[in-house]
């Protein structure tokens, strides 16, 4: 096992190229769209809590 500075920035830019690419792909297939209108959160009281 070796190979030094060289393998360590090799290593490097294969995991920062892979990070990329994934960051990428989410970006691409994610939803966007717009926060829902309605609902949100309530008081709860009496017969609500069981």
């Amino acid at each position: 096992m070796g190979g030094g500075l060289p393998t360590l920035i090799r290593r490097a830019m294969v995991a920062i190229g892979a990070g990329l690419m994934a960051a990428a792909l989410i970006r691409v297939r994610g939803t966007g769209g717009i926060a829902p209108q309605t609902g949100g959160w309530r008081e709860l009281r009496g017969d609500d809590l069981l």
